[in-house]
């Protein structure tokens, strides 16, 4: 430090001070500055948390929102969670805080739906108001609002409107739904023969099948089973399926605006989710060039007849974007899920030989050898069909749903929801409900069979959802479902590589999605 003295020269303030006089005071103000440099950091984290404290408790005044756990800033209700086990989670918190409460993501809140009661009042009851879709950003903010999955508002009104209507008629009435998945049904057993009996994994073949029937729905096109192309886009579909939940992409979940512009598993996705899309346009081009609007061949046909009519409409939703978007949420959503849930079926049958040699029974009883399996079999087949219902129920393949979202302020029960609030109707809450299903956590077919053995309808069943929202391609995967499987299990029995009680059947991620783990099986012709 100086100071200017009367003829303006600057001295050094230690030399006009006597050595020793300040020495004791100057050591107090250096402790003092290191002090409040210390506290300074512990202050600000404090004032932050209690202004985190002030807005979450104003919004809940003013929202009403369920009780919860109270979240802590930037995390949320992070530490509430096991990132391995969510569904399980918020299970536990349901037990502590009701069947409606209210859970932080991240700094947003979201209510979760918990039990059979609260999700059918959420989304049949109250389903318009349920109607919204809450984000997943790894997903969302790729598709930015196109498509079906997570559209709102017009474009989803009209984007799922038609979808329905092309995926009932399925090629515009040339040939039915059950006609394609017998064919594919037989091109599928035809490749599982090549396995000799020789240890395989299944994963690749089991996408193949339902791949090709979306295929051939969406582009009026089937691949051999050694199509590069077809292997590559199984390849894309399948890594980000198991990537889905993994840690990294969890994260960008939770704090997308800052995750977004690091390096990670995030951008890989995005890549994969691109490359589909880009599939998708290589394929509208095609269509582009030989459409003929008087006889539309699939999906895409109708969809670029729908975009010439409404050519000179400003307000038209038909547009290349929604169809590139469309075409990949079908494609997507149309493979994975029907591959896995039949992945799973047959690991789940290795584990349980009793219930196998039930099915076959029943097959061999109703099918026979010589006839193809059809729909017309089901009804002649409880067993069967309770066995595939199980399959759903004990996988619980999306246990917490694709988030829905209040479309208003909403009242629900003693709550008011603001309007925009992401909801979680916790699937695996109905479909493994203690009451409905005894002993949920076991797999038995009995859970769908009355005491005479025939098939037991209950309104818990819910793998595909509820309401308006609920799967888009429910029938085609209940069709795909049947088919495959006793076209499988009318040619092959499924032989383990080790004894039935060792495999390991708990998913190989528990999160968005509940994916099976890998695992080896022969097929012995029968």
């Amino acid at each position: 430090m100086y100071i200017i003295s009367k003829n303006c020269q600057v001295t050094p303030l230690q030399k006009t001070l006597p050595p020793n006089k300040h020495s004791g005071s100057s050591s107090h103000q250096v402790a003092e500055m290191e002090l409040l440099g210390a506290t300074t950091p512990v202050f600000i984290i404090f004032v932050i948390c209690l202004v985190f404290l002030w807005v979450w408790k104003e919004g809940r005044k003013w929202g009403r929102l369920p009780p919860g756990p109270t979240p802590l800033p930037i995390i949320g209700n992070l530490m509430q969670l096991n990132l391995k086990d969510i569904p399980a989670s918020l299970s536990k918190l349901a037990k502590e805080y009701g069947p409606v409460y209210t859970l932080y993501v991240g700094s947003t809140p979201t209510v979760v739906l918990h039990g059979y009661e609260a999700v059918k009042e959420a989304l049949i009851d109250q389903g318009d108001e349920f109607l919204g879709r809450g984000p997943i950003p790894i997903i969302s903010d790729f598709q930015k609002g196109h498509g079906i999955l997570f559209s709102n508002g017009e474009t989803w009104k009209q984007m799922r409107r038609f979808s329905l209507m092309t995926l009932r008629n399925f090629g515009m009435g040339k040939r039915s739904i059950e006609e394609r998945v017998q064919e594919e049904a037989q091109f599928l057993v035809e490749e599982l023969r090549k396995t000799e009996a020789q240890p395989f994994d299944p994963t690749l073949i089991l996408s193949l099948a339902p791949c090709n029937v979306i295929c051939s729905t969406l582009f009026n096109e089937r691949f051999q089973y050694d199509d590069e192309k077809l292997l590559y886009l199984m390849r894309l579909l399948n890594e980000n399926f198991k990537k889905l939940s993994s840690r990294w992409n969890q994260m960008y979940n939770l704090w997308p605006k800052l995750i977004k512009h690091l390096p990670g598993e995030h951008r890989a996705f995005s890549k994969r989710l691109s490359n589909v899309k880009n599939f998708i346009l290589e394929k509208v081009k095609e269509h582009q060039e030989s459409l003929d609007q008087n006889s539309p061949r699939d999906y895409i046909d109708c969809f670029l007849s729908k975009m010439e009519q409404e050519k000179h409409n400003p307000m038209s939703e038909f547009d290349l974007e929604n169809l590139a978007v469309c075409g990949s949420n079908l494609f997507v959503a149309g493979t994975e899920t029907t591959s896995s849930t039949l992945r799973y079926g047959l690991l789940l049958l290795m584990k349980h030989p009793e219930v196998q040699a039930k099915v076959h029974e029943e097959i061999d009883s109703v099918i026979g050898h010589n006839q193809r399996p059809s729909l017309k079999d089901k009804m002649k087949m409880p067993y069967t069909e309770a066995v595939l219902n199980e399959i759903q129920r004990y996988i619980t393949l999306v246990p917490c749903n694709v988030p829905h979202a209040v479309t208003k302020d909403t009242k629900f029960r003693q709550y008011v929801i603001p309007k925009g609030t992401t909801v979680f109707p916790l699937l695996s809450s109905v479909l493994l409900d203690c009451k409905e299903f005894p002993n949920p956590e076991t797999f038995d077919p009995g859970h769908f069979l009355d005491k005479n053995g025939s098939l037991r309808k209950t309104d818990y069943f819910i793998p595909f959802s509820l309401g308006k929202r609920a799967c888009v391609g429910e029938g085609l995967a209940r069709v795909e479902l049947f088919l495959f499987l006793t076209t499988i299990l009318q040619n092959f029995s499924l032989e383990p590589l080790v004894e039935p009680r060792e495999l390991e059947i708990k998913p190989l991620v528990t999160g968005l999605l509940n994916v099976p783990p890998p695992f080896k099986l022969r097929l012995l012709p029968r």
